[in-house]
């Protein structure tokens, strides 16, 4: 299946351009989320290096800001870079819980690969990957149980309209999470519920 950042500018555009005033843009470097300036300026998300994976990554930044963090840049948030301390990453982790389960429920919808992102290659990596890869997990399951956020859930269904996956979704997933989730990882969590 072909996976063109274009498609997935064209989907968001389309969808969000007029209702929330943003648009999703392709950039040169690292990923940002520049509020709007003005009343006639759109808020754009700014993905990295036109990489489709950070398209959807970025996407799930902003469907989880709400609507005061949607006026500030990168939403308010610190960015602390690679080579974090445990906290540093600890405090990461924590943030990127629900953009990153939604950002693999978008993967999985769009037919295109997921991987968890620690993102602290020179500090030492995740504070526990094992829990860390369980906490997405546990909360992309309950996205698809109770419902994703609002601008989440109408992406997630363009997403699997535009690539046809609606049909085939619940087997996609499970498969998903046997490849993303460590077999012993899942084997717990499924024991668990």
């Amino acid at each position: 299946m072909n996976h063109s950042p274009n498609d997935l500018i064209m989907l968001f555009n389309d969808l969000f351009q007029e209702a929330f005033r943003t648009i999703l843009v392709r950039g040169d470097k690292e990923p940002e989320y520049l509020p709007a300036g003005g009343t006639s300026e759109l808020a754009q998300i700014v993905f990295a290096h036109g990489y489709y994976a950070s398209a959807l990554h970025e996407i799930s930044h902003w469907c989880v800001a709400g609507e005061h963090r949607r006026t500030l840049h990168d939403y308010g948030y610190w960015y602390c870079p690679d080579g974090r301390t445990p906290a540093q990453q600890r405090a990461f982790e924590q943030v990127e819980v629900k953009p990153q389960a939604i950002e693999w429920l978008f993967s999985v919808a769009a037919g295109s690969n997921f991987h968890i992102s620690v993102d602290n290659l020179s500090g030492g990596g995740a504070s526990d990957e094992c829990r860390f890869r369980s906490r997405v997990l546990d909360q992309a399951e309950n996205y698809l149980t109770t419902g994703l956020p609002r601008r989440a859930q109408s992406f997630f269904d363009t997403l699997k309209s535009f690539y046809g996956t609606d049909d085939n979704f619940s087997t996609a997933w499970r498969d998903d999470v046997r490849r993303v989730v460590p077999l012993y990882s899942a084997k717990e969590h499924y024991e668990a519920n």
